[in-house]
Parts: C-alpha cells; structure tokens; sequence
C-alpha cells in the first residue's frame, strides 16, 4: 500500500549505517520521582506499558531523576533529542523485548534514557521525525528485532545486534506522508481512549451518588421510594467457592480467576447471573456475569439472592472498599464469613431495578466505544503491515 505518485524504491540499509547508539543510564525507580526535578529520565518499564508511539513530553507523565544524583558526568550528547528512538533492551515477553519510541517533541526539557534502555540517534537527512516511531512498530522490523533477542527467562537485545537489523525505508516525502496519515489514527485511537475514561468516571461518580444516596429515583407516579435498609451481605445472597477445573475436559464453559477469563470447560458450578469477589490475590475488582460459570479457588460466586437484584448488587459492590476487610499480611485474601457480615444498605427492588437500568446503559455506552476502540486499533495494525515492508 502506497500512497499515489510514490514509485521509487525503498531504500535497504543497516540501522547501524543509518543510527548511532548513545550512552544510557541505569538508574533504578528508588532514585526517581513525580513531583521535582531539572532532569527526567525513561524507564524500560514505562515503554512496555505506558508511553505513546511517538512520545510528547507535554502530553506524558515522567518522572524525574532526584536532585541529589550527581549528572555532571553524563555528556551532553548523551542527553535525548527529538528524532531519537529508545528501545527497552529487556523483557520477559517475546512480543515485547526491543519495543521502542520516538521523541517527538520534548519542549526544551532535559530527559534522559534510563535502565534497560537503549538510545539511538538516526544520522542526518536520512528520516522525517516521527517516521521511525511506525517504522519500528511494523511487523517486518518487530520481527528482525525479535529474532536477534537473546535469553531463556528475560529475553534481550544489545546495540551490537540492533546495528546489524536491515530496514527498508523510503524517501522523505514520502515518509512525511506516512507520518501524517498514521498519526492522524493515533490521534483518533487517543481520543477514543479519552471518550472511554470519560465514561469509566461518569459511572464511578454515579455509583459513588447513587449509593450514598445523594442521588434518589422516583416512582413511575413521581412519588419518592422508601428508604434504604442496612442489612448483611449474607442475610440477601449465599456465597459459592471456586474449585480446580483441571480435570474437566474442554467445552463452552469459561472459567474465572481473579486475573479474568481462563479457558473455557465442559462443567459448570453455577448457572444465571453471579457477582464474583476474589478470595485472595485481586479482591478489590467484583465481577458480573450472566450464564454458565466456573471458579477457581482464589474467586468466590454468589447464588440464592433474596430481595436484590444480581446487577444491582454489582455496582454496589464497587463501591465497597474491600482492601478494608483484608485478612492477610502478605497477598490480600477474603472469607466467607467476612464478606457475609459486611453491612450495605439497599433501596427497594423497584427502585434498585431503575438504579440498574440506568446505570446498565452506561456500561452498554462504554462497552460500544471499547468496540470502536479495537476497531481503530485492529486498522492501524492492518495499516502498520501493508505500508512497511
């Protein structure tokens, strides 16, 4: 795929030939932080899961090197410019060893490289800024940089073996017109991103109203409902414990820990709508979920509700602070018996019917955006494959 008038050859050279590698550092998160500074500094770990494809310094949240550390030493060349790309060097996911950005834009601040990090400067004239940024997300270089990856357990790749990596890149008009057109998808992937959380905190800030009861619904006749009444989760619903589904032969089933969906089985330990609470690891984060299921250990179910609706019980369930009823020192865990005797309070089902219709909808909203979402990203990786070869 090219774009028209665009017929000469893409040229093929060494990134060695094309980029110089610079000097990093290998300061670790104990010496950074988010509130002062004059230098700011780039964590691998922060490249495998949070910086954008082309990083903006004004539009990112980084964090600063201490005061206290002594910088005197580190040549200015060493120092990141706009067109540089980084490289995290480490990882213990093949899909992620040798994920890199490029500075786009660092608004006259002063940033460094940082641990397991590699820096690299494209020579002049041969790139337009922002280029590299998609060249090194495309299929073809991810996997040259992959196969050069070297480790068992954490897998990595140095400047020597980056250097000898062949890329294909055409000429500066036309990676201008590249750059363009797939930034403008990035931007629309961002501003989806931004309708999402906009959502995500719509709910929350409803949920937060709705069950400190700042916020009451009316019946159909604009008459106000009764008031809430306290009583103990384990009076309104029975709790069920998850078990070990390695025996079971594979169906249609899905099987739920406290990371999420399993894999999917042929047996089931309950079937209509259930609220999930995590019996130890992650029991801050209630889930829903309407059809056959199957637990394991570390998540309970709920069955046999009396006087609530399962949906209802979802969203007020996120709005209890579960860390507060942890009973573990080291990785958080819950009990039965602990969560039966948690005090709620609850309206009447009329009005817990309205409470859930209304806030139904805007998790359909969310849900629908989120389906955007991947429709975006799914185009800028079919993108990312036809343009680069």
């Amino acid at each position: 795929m090219r774009f028209p008038g665009f017929t000469e050859e893409w040229k093929t050279k060494k990134l060695g030939d094309v980029m110089s590698f610079k000097v990093t550092n290998s300061f670790s998160r104990e010496i950074l932080n988010y509130e002062a500074g004059i230098v700011k500094n780039i964590h691998y770990g922060d490249i495998h899961t949070k910086f954008q494809t082309l990083f903006n310094i004004t539009k990112e949240v980084v964090p600063f090197i201490n005061e206290d550390i002594n910088l005197v030493r580190i040549a200015d060349e060493n120092y990141c410019r706009e067109g540089d790309i980084i490289f995290a060097d480490a990882s213990e996911d093949l899909n992620d060893v040798g994920k890199s950005i490029e500075i786009l834009k660092l608004n006259n601040e002063k940033l460094l490289s940082g641990l397991h990090t590699l820096l690299a400067r494209p020579k002049a004239n041969y790139f337009q800024k922002g280029f590299n940024g998609y060249l090194f997300k495309s299929n073809t270089v991810r996997l040259k940089i992959q196969k050069e990856a070297q480790g068992s357990k954490v897998l990595s790749i140095n400047a020597g073996r980056l250097s000898n990596i062949e890329i294909t890149f055409p000429n500066i008009l036309e990676q201008q017109k590249i750059t363009i057109f797939l930034s403008l998808i990035d931007f629309r992937i961002q501003t989806q991103n931004k309708i999402i959380e906009q959502l995500e905190t719509l709910i929350q800030n409803c949920c937060n109203q709705i069950f400190k009861q700042k916020i009451r619904f009316k019946d159909e006749d604009g008459n106000d409902f009764s008031e809430w009444r306290e009583v103990k989760i384990g009076d309104i619903l029975k709790i069920g414990n998850g078990k070990d589904y390695k025996h079971l032969p594979s169906g249609q089933v899905p099987v739920f820990g406290t990371g999420g969906f399993m894999t999917l089985v042929d047996d089931f330990l309950y079937d209509g709508e259930t609220v999930c609470i995590g019996r130890k690891g992650t029991i801050d984060k209630p889930m829903y979920h309407e059809g056959p299921i199957w637990t394991v250990d570390t998540l309970f179910y709920t069955h046999s509700f009396q006087s609530c609706i399962p949906k209802f019980i979802f969203y007020l369930f996120q709005t209890i602070n579960w860390l507060e009823y942890n009973e573990a020192s080291g990785v958080p865990s819950l009990s039965k018996s602990t969560i039966e005797k948690i005090k709620i309070e609850i309206p009447s089902i009329n009005e817990q019917k309205q409470i859930t219709s209304f806030l139904s909808k805007i998790d359909k909203k969310i849900e629908a955006e989120k389906a955007i979402l991947v429709q975006f990203e799914k185009q800028k990786k079919y993108l990312l494959h036809q343009m680069f070869v």
